[in-house]
């Protein structure tokens, strides 16, 4: 039986041995940006509870508020997606594939192996197309909100969000190149 199907999704790919010291510093990267993100779902959270007392004391919505919560909210996302990628919480039919797994774990290696290639292409596709986003936002010197009243700059917040998913595409990388190991170490023969 694989690794992974034994001691779960977070098992080291090395058959039980301490993981490398890249690999920590890796997972530390991905729990960072996980933690930076739950700490913009606090802010967010805040902006919304202001924006509320603000509606019902002075009868108009705060500035930015809107524009603000949008991007925070996908920022939050993409902050969060390699930590979901590597905890292995990723929608999926469950049904067949943990079965699967279990009864076939060299074919299911392969499986998952072209599920995480897959995934890679996907969010490192949209990493790439963020860049001309960042450099527009960048050059052009986007903001939002209202001139005079409340405006920040666009570019840090799409910079976290090209982060977020250059780094779930290499957590996708990552994961497949488990799967490989796991499908093609040699068995033991006895």
């Amino acid at each position: 039986m694989s690794n992974v199907a034994e001691n779960g999704p977070n098992a080291p790919l090395d058959g039980g041995r301490s993981q490398s010291l890249m690999l920590r510093g890796w997972h530390l990267i991905v729990d960072g940006l996980a933690a930076l993100g739950t700490g913009l779902i606090c802010v967010l959270m805040i902006i919304i509870c202001a924006d509320i007392v603000a509606r019902n004391a002075m009868g108009a919505s705060l500035p930015l508020v809107s524009e603000l919560g949008a991007l925070l909210l996908v920022m939050i996302v993409c902050l969060q997606l390699a930590s979901t990628v590597r905890a292995d919480r990723l929608a999926r039919t469950e049904i067949f594939y943990v079965g699967f797994r279990r009864r076939h774990p060299t074919s299911g290696a392969l499986l998952s192996a072209i599920f995480n290639l897959v995934g890679a292409a996907v969010i490192g596709g949209i990493a790439y197309a963020s860049i001309r986003i960042l450099q527009k936002d960048w050059t052009a010197g986007e903001y939002i909100g209202v001139t005079g009243i409340a405006t920040l700059p666009t570019w840090p917040f799409r910079a976290l969000i090209l982060l977020g998913m250059t780094v779930a595409a290499l957590e996708f990388i990552i994961r497949a190149l488990g799967d490989l190991l796991i499908a093609f170490r040699p068995r033991n023969t006895q």
